[in-house]
């Protein structure tokens, strides 16, 4: 069942909602019933039918998948002593559903995925330059004000987070073709401009983090020569905009970080349960959230959902790093780098609906799962995302 058209299509149709209607979708309530049509109804209808595969990822990554159901475990405990809505336990099925869909729909063929994240990539790099458009010309913003996208990535941080990361994945995948390779140039373009103009400090330093480390994983001449062009680009850009990039300062966060230290002290073993909300207090001032998602997670549902989280965030890069000399396996490693850097600065939400938070924690999980393929299959990537 779940290789027939229908259910292909919803979740091909799921997939690139997942990446464009973050922007394109009026409302986010919009954006998450189109995740229900297209990607948690037709996962649940053939999961069963796909256990073959499920069970694949169980025996291949074991260590991850344990970790995720201790962590959905332990936060539905949590869930006890918090006293939210149900709804807040509601998520963590739409988060398994979205890991699911990936081995589901790729079938032993991840070049499937792979394909739909080039053109998820194009896309965004269209909607990158509709919102540059319409913030420079249209609204007739300056050019030393901080750019803001369309839709959920509106926030000038979270907005370049998921840019950012669709940035990495395109360098790693790159189409064939000329003409594609032409569009595909113009397109990391857009998504770096677009980086570049939020002014987001954190999703600047992490994705030229991630481009400087990629010969550490992708050993060939062109990865060192990607490398050193960004060395440059980096260091005009910031000639040309350092009083910008300066004059916010540390925005205080190795203040929140410590008060954060506190708060997880304070609540050390059981955190305040899954859903709770809560602010961070330092130098004076009130924070909504504590700025990295470690600490956040830490805050919310103690050191075992830490050490749960942990695990299986990590075990993501071992994954990958097994698979290193594949095309796939780096991609996964480059967006897993950006995601770990990204999320030290300003990412808080983890066991939460659909929103910009989920391209830097529960897309990179989703992909490790395409790992779980014999290598013969992981080698097909090749065919369709190599450097020109």
């Amino acid at each position: 069942m779940y290789e027939s058209r229908w259910a292909k299509g919803l979740m091909t149709c799921g997939l690139l909602w997942f990446m464009w209607a973050i922007a394109l979708a009026p409302t986010n309530k919009l954006y998450q019933q189109g995740l229900v049509l297209f990607i948690w109804v037709p996962t649940l209808f053939v999961a069963w039918s796909a256990r073959a595969l499920i069970a694949q990822v169980w025996q291949t990554q074991r260590v991850l998948c344990l970790a995720l159901i201790g962590l959905a475990t332990w936060a539905l405990i949590s869930w006890s002593w918090s006293e939210a809505p149900l709804r807040e336990a509601k998520t963590m099925a739409y988060i398994a559903l979205f890991i699911l869909s990936f081995p589901i729909l790729a079938n032993g063929r991840p070049e499937r995925v792979v394909r739909l994240l080039q053109w998820g990539g194009l896309g965004l790099a269209l909607i990158a330059l509709v919102a540059m458009v319409r913030f420079y010309f249209v609204l007739g913003h300056g050019w030393t004000e901080r750019l803001e996208g369309l839709g959920q990535l509106a926030h000038p941080i979270l907005g370049a987070y998921a840019i950012g990361v669709a940035c990495v994945w395109m360098l790693h995948w790159v189409p064939q073709g000329r003409g594609m390779k032409m569009l595909w140039l113009v397109a990391l373009g857009l998504l770096g401009g677009f980086v570049v103009l939020t002014q987001s400090r954190g999703a600047a330093v992490a994705l030229l983090l991630t481009v400087l480390a990629m010969p550490l994983w992708r050993r060939d001449r062109r990865t060192v020569m990607l490398a050193i062009a960004g060395l440059i680009g980096a260091g005009v850009v910031f000639w040309y905009m350092q009083a910008l990039m300066l004059e916010r300062g540390s925005s205080y966060r190795p203040e929140i970080f410590m008060a954060s230290v506190e708060m997880i002290k304070s609540h050390f073993w059981t955190g305040l349960g899954l859903g709770m909300r809560y602010h961070v207090t330092s130098v004076g001032l009130t924070f909504d959230h504590s700025h990295n998602l470690f600490t956040s997670v830490g805050i919310v549902y103690g050191l075992p959902g830490l050490i749960f989280w942990s695990v299986a965030w990590f075990s993501v890069l071992f994954y990958a790093w097994r698979a290193r000399t594949t095309v796939l396996g780096q991609g996964v490693i480059g967006v897993w780098v950006f995601s770990m850097l990204a999320m030290q600065f300003d990412a808080a939400s983890l066991l939460d609906s659909p929103r910009a938070e989920w391209f830097i924690t529960w897309l990179p999980v989703a992909l490790a799962t395409l790992l779980t393929f014999k290598k013969a299959s992981i080698d097909a990537c090749d065919k369709i995302s190599r450097f020109p």
